[in-house]
């Protein structure tokens, strides 16, 4: 199914930098700012959790929208199961998704049985995302076989919600790793690869994005299947999420510049992306 990958980690760095200054030639700010706004997954996954901050959060998602300026609302609202019914009553619009962690996140150190319920319980409280983590234990040791057989249980207990499959990179820590368990996501079922929890020190970066944006397009070369990405953890910035933007644009092109396709995890990038829309 897969070829060879042959980059190394330098040759993704020099490509990385080549492709954000070939997108800036020809960049469009302000679609660009609105695109990203877009595409966010509003998201708060902190032990201190309320149901107060994630009534706040579903409110806030739904306070961008200007039909006078063409502002958007954010994609989807990413919370623990337990809050996902508390988003799902304080949304006021419906074009913003539920989008819920499950699934053992964010270390994945559970038994497949207790992953499936959880995540089972999520999709019942009306989250039409999951966002889950694959065992990089299991991984790590060689079990590639094991790993994608939990991403197709978990795709199953999805049901219509879709899947966003968490590599958490930093753990990677390798091109070949990472390039790996992209495979082995998109082979399990992912409707989406995700780059990162957010919860350890080294999250979402740039050359691990290019390495799976290749294996996206090399996919949908082979198969016609697009398969979406989402980059999350430590991107709050609005000039970091535009390199994250002119990356998939450059690799795989305009027609995944939507939510359906591209997703960005953030808790803090939104409110900056809107201040700069004029």
């Amino acid at each position: 199914m897969f070829k060879s990958y042959q980059y190394t980690l330098e040759d993704i760095k020099n490509r990385v930098q080549e492709l954000v200054a070939k997108g800036k030639t020809n960049l469009v700010e302000q679609k660009a700012y609105r695109d990203i706004l877009s595409f966010i997954d509003l998201t708060t996954l902190e032990g201190a959790d309320t149901d107060e901050k994630a009534a706040r959060l579903a409110q806030q998602a739904c306070g961008y929208f200007s039909a006078e300026k063409s502002i958007p609302n954010v994609a989807a609202v990413c919370v623990y199961p337990t809050l996902v019914q508390v988003v799902k009553n304080n949304l006021t619009d419906n074009n913003v998704r539920i989008a819920s962690v499950a699934g053992a996140f964010p270390a994945g150190q559970s038994p497949i049985e207790i992953k499936v319920a959880e995540v089972k319980y999520a999709v019942e409280q009306g989250a039409g995302d999951i966002d889950m983590v694959i065992s990089r234990g299991k991984f790590l040791e060689g079990k590639f076989d094991e790993v994608q057989r939990e991403v197709e249980l978990i795709k199953q207990a999805c049901g219509n919600a879709h899947l966003k499959v968490i590599l958490e990179t930093g753990e990677l820590l390798t091109v070949e790793n990472i390039r790996k368990a992209s495979e082995i996501s998109i082979l399990g079922g992912a409707d989406f690869i995700k780059t990162s929890t957010g919860k350890i020190p080294v999250a979402s970066t740039t050359e691990a994005m290019l390495i799976m944006l290749d294996t996206i397009k090399e996919y949908y070369e082979t198969t016609g299947i697009k398969i979406g990405i989402k980059p999350a953890g430590g991107i709050a910035e609005p000039a970091v999420a535009l390199e994250y933007y002119l990356l998939v644009k450059e690799v795989l092109g305009n027609q995944w510049l939507n939510n359906h396709l591209f997703r960005i995890g953030a808790s803090r990038l939104a409110n900056k992306i809107f201040d700069l829309i004029k």
